[in-house]
């Protein structure tokens, strides 16, 4: 099941304790990267472009439920 990702107008929070800043987030990510290898063969990533993500599922870090998190408004955010 997929879940909604917050907004610049809503946040995430679970429904059974109310936690609205841990969450345990499982993503699905297909990427580009552009890597660089030094002359002893280190990589590292100079360029990173994000091709499709999509969150798979959100585990609250408080009371550990999971597919029980909701979207509600973030205080202050102009609707």
């Amino acid at each position: 099941m997929a879940v909604p990702l917050p907004t610049a107008t809503t946040r995430w929070r679970c429904t059974l304790c109310g936690n609205l800043t841990r969450f345990d987030v499982t993503r699905r990510s297909k990427v580009v990267e552009y890597v660089h290898l030094d002359l002893a063969g280190e990589p590292s990533v100079e360029e990173r472009e994000v091709v499709s993500e999509a969150v798979e599922s959100v585990r609250c870090r408080w009371c550990n439920a999971v597919d029980q998190i909701e979207l509600v408004d973030r205080p202050g955010a102009s609707a």
